[in-house]
């Protein structure tokens, strides 16, 4: 499983969360809405904690995106891709198949 961030995600974590080198973005499951992987969970993220028990993580911009080994049934078979929606304003995931 791997995490990708592409840098204009990376600038809205900038912008809009306020995030700066050396600060964190866990990844988690969250009960209720929809996914394309999970029907009744969607996607959720929380800024500036300190990571477990990691499964997965990439370094962007000097900030650590993370997902840490409680999730990993949400992510299982998948690669997290963090893009940005122009037309909403915000961040978008996307989930690729582990090939």
């Amino acid at each position: 499983m791997e995490i990708k961030v592409t840098d204009k995600a990376l600038q809205w974590f900038k912008d809009e969360v306020e995030l700066n080198e050396g600060e964190t973005v866990k990844f988690q499951a969250k009960y209720g809405g929809s996914s394309p992987i999970h029907e009744g969970f969607s996607l959720a993220f929380q800024v500036k904690v300190e990571p477990d028990e990691v499964i997965a993580s990439t370094e962007k911009g000097g900030i650590t995106f993370f997902i840490d080994s409680t999730d990993a049934w949400y992510f299982k078979g998948y690669h997290l891709i963090v893009n940005y929606d122009e037309e909403l304003e915000e961040v978008s995931y996307e989930y690729e198949k582990e090939s």
